[in-house]
């Protein structure tokens, strides 16, 4: 690299750096809550909550990264504009395109992270998350169980064994269920084993020869059922809301996941083509990171009347409108009114048009007129915001500060 291409590349990585930063920790605000219950109520370590962000992380990086290659391009080249450092860089017969080649580099490396986040990083972070809900949820269950006592640590269920075997193994359980509405079952059962079922997130009671007594409303009714075998799932206060707040949707989910859900709903004519449209985000959305670099350095430079504050209000113009649209087209394609791999794709062909278009002007030094008039609306928003909240600097009282620098 060059000193001047060094320069570039270590403002907008600066820069980069804290956006993606702030962009996150504003995610994670949303389970801050859940977080802080865990903590209070589910007896979880700070270490613990740790490692839950840091497998959550991916699922948030894939996103922030993006917009943060976006606002960094602007941003730095505002500030270049803004400084008048670029028509420094231009008088030493540096092109818009060679100033541009450190953004391209910077963009691509982007690009490279966001497709290793989807594709490698998230698939593991889901996984360990996964693993770490049922450990959540089996530590829960290691409730000490003793014999002739009444356990009423589950829900709607009262537990007594005569016998401890083992850690898991119990003889002479006895069982009053009352998770049906209008009944209450007695469950008489020889042997009882703790069994966990980690695919499905579940801990199960597994009874051996016994019988269950169901006494339906009023004592109107009484059946009497045997069985040798009877499975009962353990509901433990609070894991079915733990579970369902971390549950995987179609965009946590890896690739082969989301193909193998593909191939099921196919199966069973399913309708909904939510994973198909996920599944195209994950090859469309790393790609943005390059498109916003391009882009990002051209309207950081156009934007250089209203100061720093107008190449960010022009950042967050251009995130809104694609990912209004990503969101928007999306959802035609989950509904079969665009190919739902194609409708992803449309954002960042429109977003592809637009960059090609603001960099051969910028190339060419062609003047921006709506850009200017956008420039001018926004200069003049500033200043009003500034006295209406803040305190916007007079004539006087900058003429006088440049009179008197001290």
């Amino acid at each position: 690299m060059k000193i001047i291409h060094r320069y570039i590349f270590t403002e907008t990585l600066k820069i980069f750096a804290l956006s993606t930063m702030f962009l996150t920790v504003v995610m994670f605000l949303d389970k801050a809550m859940f977080m802080t219950d865990l903590i209070l109520n589910r007896g979880m370590t700070i270490f613990e909550v740790g490692r839950m962000v840091l497998y959550i992380s991916p699922i948030f990086l894939s996103i922030t990264i993006p917009i943060s290659v976006l606002v960094a391009a602007v941003v730095a080249f505002n500030q270049f504009s803004a400084d008048n450092e670029l028509v420094v860089m231009k008088s030493s017969g540096w092109s818009f395109l060679y100033l541009l080649r450190p953004v391209l580099l910077f963009s691509f490396l982007a690009y490279i992270a966001t497709n290793i986040i989807i594709f490698y990083a998230l698939p593991v972070g889901n996984q360990a998350l996964k693993q770490m809900i049922f450990d959540i949820v089996k530590t829960r269950a290691n409730i000490d169980i003793k014999p002739n006592v009444f356990n009423r640590d589950f829900d709607n269920m009262v537990l007594m064994v005569k016998e401890k075997k083992g850690p898991n193994s119990y003889n002479g359980v006895f069982i009053a269920d009352s998770s049906y509405e209008g009944s209450t079952k007695i469950i008489l059962s020889e042997q009882g084993f703790i069994l966990t079922d980690p695919a499905n997130l579940r801990i199960q009671l597994q009874l051996r020869n016994g019988s269950i007594h169901d006494l339906a409303k009023q004592g109107e009714d009484y059946q009497i059922m045997k069985f040798d075998r009877y499975d009962l799932t353990l509901d433990i206060p609070g894991t079915d809301q733990l579970k369902k707040k971390q549950i995987l949707k179609p965009r946590e989910m890896s690739v082969s996941e989301l193909r193998k859900r593909i191939e099921h709903n196919e199966k069973i004519n399913w309708q909904d083509d939510v994973e198909k449209v996920e599944l195209s985000k994950r090859f469309s959305i790393p790609l943005t990171c390059i498109l916003f670099g391009i882009i990002g350095a051209p309207l950081g430079i156009t934007s250089r009347r209203s100061g720093k504050s107008g190449g960010f209000v022009f950042a967050i113009l251009i995130i809104l409108m694609y990912y209004v649209s990503l969101v928007v087209l999306q959802n035609f394609g989950r509904s079969g009114m665009i190919n739902p791999y194609f409708s992803v794709w449309i954002p960042n062909i429109i977003l592809l048009m637009f960059t090609i278009y603001v960099g051969y002007k910028t190339q060419k030094e062609m003047p921006f007129r709506t850009f200017n008039k956008i420039n001018e609306y926004i200069a003049m928003l500033w200043e009003f915001l500034l006295k209406k909240f803040g305190h916007a600097p007079t004539h006087s009282e900058t003429n006088n500060h440049s009179r008197n620098p001290d």
